[in-house]
């Protein structure tokens, strides 16, 4: 008997899906999912990727369908899930889910959101289909292996499967059109890791396109364009094209059985992922204490390899390259006590102490973390004192990972650090009561209104 096709499976699953079907948990989670990213969303309103989008976006003109989050304007759907990608990701403070090596939120929410204003649907359904979008994104990452990171932006290609899920399950596409929107989601996906060593704006280029592009394959979809069914494990797929280690069962695995969305991790420092666990390992090993460079003799970070195959040759040339620079990050942490949106300046960057304390940082691979990777994301670290002294500890789950999560406070702290000085205070609180009650509103036009 032949084997079913991956894209038939997930169209059977998802169409299925209903809303009573998720759990309060998984309902509960993605509503903080949601909240986190607007919160990176407004947060990266004014920065210069973000500026040239909005303009490029505002040239093009469209029927005012879906919101604009940086400038609260109306714009086309498919335009709005554009800018809104490139916003909620420029900050580095979206989340992300850890196994598949995936920033889901900022490629399969704006999506969601957008054709969920232009669609008017109730919040019951956003959440549905933000839950498969979250589901399909995080699957096929999950299947198309580590391999695949070496050289392509998980958020950009997978992240387009999941945007068109999310945009299927709202539109209401039948098995069939399911099937062709991640046919046409696949032959899109793209996203290359060169511009981080160049230091150019791709990144945010990334997940705009992936919601972008996500919401097209499921418009054309509605509308009988086919897609190639076997577009994750055919001869010219995706998996054979673009990895050397792929496990094609795992995008099925489990399916109505594990949400794998539940076990995501909501950012706390505000750099690279794959420097958290070194961060908070240095305040563990400190003790929350802050030292100064004269007090510090040397640093020294273990870490597993694809930490270091993605930031081993970043330079700390600019703000948004330091949050890719580990020395630059542990040096913040150890300085001052965190690693915050503040801490990433020109000004913090040419500060004689800082630059001091990232001369005595060096770090390397340890074969017993990366064995853990991509499970779990760990790092050693061991700081010696002028003294002689030696400050150790290892970190294998830092703060906002889902066996170490923010609490509901925490969430909303986070949202309103993100927005202050762009929302009032009861803009902020407006949001939050909405987002929270989602499942509540009548139009998803009520979120941001």
């Amino acid at each position: 008997m032949p084997k079913e096709i991956l894209a038939d499976q997930l169209a059977k699953y998802f169409c299925g899906l209903r809303f009573e079907d998720l759990g309060k948990e998984h309902v509960a989670n993605m509503k903080g999912y949601i909240l986190d990213w607007l919160g990176s969303a407004y947060a990266g309103r004014d920065l210069p990727p973000v500026r040239m989008m909005r303009s490029v976006a505002g040239s093009l003109g469209g029927k005012p369908e879906s919101t604009s989050i940086p400038d609260g304007t109306k714009t086309s759907c498919i335009l709005a899930a554009l800018v809104n990608g490139a916003t909620s990701h420029v900050v580095e403070m979206d989340d992300l889910h850890r196994e598949s090596i995936l920033h889901p939120a900022c490629a399969i929410l704006p999506a969601v959101l957008a054709l969920g204003e232009r669609q008017h649907a109730p919040g019951r359904d956003l959440i549905l289909a933000a839950s498969a979008g979250y589901e399909v994104g995080i699957r096929v990452a999950l299947a198309v292996g580590t391999s695949h990171y070496y050289s392509w932006h998980t958020t950009a290609t997978c992240g387009t499967y999941g945007a068109a899920a999310g945009a299927a399950k709202l539109l209401g596409l039948d098995e069939d059109q399911f099937a062709w929107a991640l046919g046409s989601a696949g032959t899109q996906a793209a996203g290359l890791w060169e511009f981080l060593v160049e230091c150019a704006m791709s990144k945010q280029l990334h997940p705009g396109k992936a919601a972008m592009n996500g919401l097209l394959a499921a418009l054309l979809a509605k509308e009988g364009f086919t897609g190639a069914r076997r577009i994750l494990e055919g001869e010219k797929g995706f998996f054979r094209a673009t990895s050397k280690n792929f496990d094609e069962g795992k995008c099925t695995a489990d399916l109505g059985k594990v949400f794998h969305g539940d076990r995501n991790s909501i950012k706390y420092h505000a750099s690279c992922g794959h420097t958290h666990s070194a961060i908070d390992a240095v305040q563990l090993a400190t003790g929350g204490r802050t030292l100064k460079a004269a007090e510090v003799a040397d640093v020294r970070i273990q870490v597993y390899q694809a930490a270091i195959d993605l930031l081993g040759n970043v330079e700390a040339k600019s703000p948004y390259l330091a949050k890719f620079n580990l020395p630059f990050c542990i040096a913040t942490a150890l300085l001052f006590g965190h690693v915050r949106l503040d801490d990433f300046s020109e000004a913090r960057l040419a500060d004689a102490e800082i630059r001091n304390l990232m001369s005595k940082v060096s770090f390397t691979v340890d074969p017993e973390l990366t064995k853990a990777y991509p499970r779990k994301w760990p790092a050693r670290v061991t700081i010696t004192l002028a003294d002689g002294r030696k400050l150790e500890a290892c970190n294998e789950y830092p703060k906002g990972d889902p066996e170490n999560p923010l609490t509901a406070s925490e969430l909303v702290a986070k949202f309103k650090s993100l927005t202050a000085g762009i929302l009032s205070g009861a803009q902020a609180d407006r949001i939050v009561e909405k987002v929270m009650n989602l499942e509540k509103i009548a139009d998803a036009n009520e979120l941001l209104s």
